[in-house]
């Protein structure tokens, strides 16, 4: 099998939808997954927000966002379900680990430099002091 990868998975569900729907909707999507072999690291329920544009009439969507860890075949699966749903009317699927890896990187370097700099004024400190104690001894 190969690595896990993590997704980032967001659809947007009709507004009329009942809370007791899109708690069925959502147990239905995390029971795909784990029976595919992933696991849903966190889910964040956004509420009703506007959205950019009218879809099917409505100005108003349901939102929830789930990451997802698996080897990827769970994705397919769950996108194929989410199209033929007519609760949903947009779905999004992203990688998120490559971008992580990236941002870790960046995050490692900074704190690199930022020991690097405080080493040299750390450095520079205690050499004024040599400094300074050479001249009070002369």
């Amino acid at each position: 099998m190969a690595d896990n990868r993590v997704y980032e998975v967001m659809y947007i569900a009709d507004p009329k939808t009942t809370d007791a729907d899109i708690a069925e909707l959502n147990s239905e999507i995390e029971k795909l997954i784990t029976s595919e072999g992933g696991s849903i690291v966190t889910t964040e329920d956004m509420g009703r927000r506007p959205l950019a544009y009218r879809i099917k009439n409505f100005t108003e969507g349901y939102y929830y966002l789930f990451e997802i860890e698996g080897s990827g075949s769970e994705i397919a699966e769950m996108e194929r379900r989410m199209r033929v749903n007519d609760k949903i009317f947009r779905y999004l699927t992203v990688r998120v680990d490559e971008e992580r890896k990236t941002a870790d990187k960046i995050v490692a370097k900074r704190e690199a430099r930022k020991e690097k700099l405080s080493n040299l004024v750390g450095g520079g400190d205690s050499q004024d002091e040599t400094a300074g104690d050479a001249e009070a001894t002369r």
